[in-house]
């Protein structure tokens, strides 16, 4: 359970970081919390299944109600950092990196580290590398760090 919780922190931690750095609204601590939270409830999906209370015909499982559940709860705190401002859509990548937080969490609360390994790459090539592409492209002009989100 340690091993699961800790790598969730840390794979939630590269995105969570660049958030950050970025000064974003939900940086590395929210992200963190996510993942930590995503995992748990994981963990606890798999123990309660495998109580003795549970235990025979009278308990159906249906594991994707986990999902449901988990992304209906985060999809709820990210919708909080959308915001359209003057005619523009801010926050829809901090609720996207929540988003993928959340599935970092999962993965690992489940035991699936190369799930979660592979979607923190991922979500770390999209955040970091692709911001610069689009900057050194001209699709997105350089912005401080006190303003708006993609």
């Amino acid at each position: 359970m340690v091993v699961r919780l800790v790598v969730a922190a840390a794979l939630a931690a590269v995105i969570g970081f660049e958030r950050e750095w970025h000064d974003r609204p939900a940086g590395l601590r929210t992200h963190l919390l996510v993942a930590i939270a995503s995992a748990t409830f994981a963990m606890i999906t798999v123990e309660i299944v495998q109580l003795p209370l549970f235990s025979g015909d009278t308990m159906r499982t249906d594991p994707l109600r986990l999902v449901e559940a988990i992304t209906s709860g985060v999809a709820f705190l990210a919708a909080g950092f959308i915001i359209f401002h003057k005619g523009e859509v801010h926050g829809v990548t901090t609720g996207a990196g929540m988003w993928l937080a959340a599935c970092i969490g999962l993965a690992s609360g489940l035991g699936l580290f190369a799930l979660a390994f592979l979607a923190c790459i991922a979500g770390a090539i999209v955040v970091m590398l692709l911001r610069r592409l689009e900057v050194r492209l001209k699709f997105k002009g350089r912005r401080s760090r006190k303003t708006t989100d993609e």
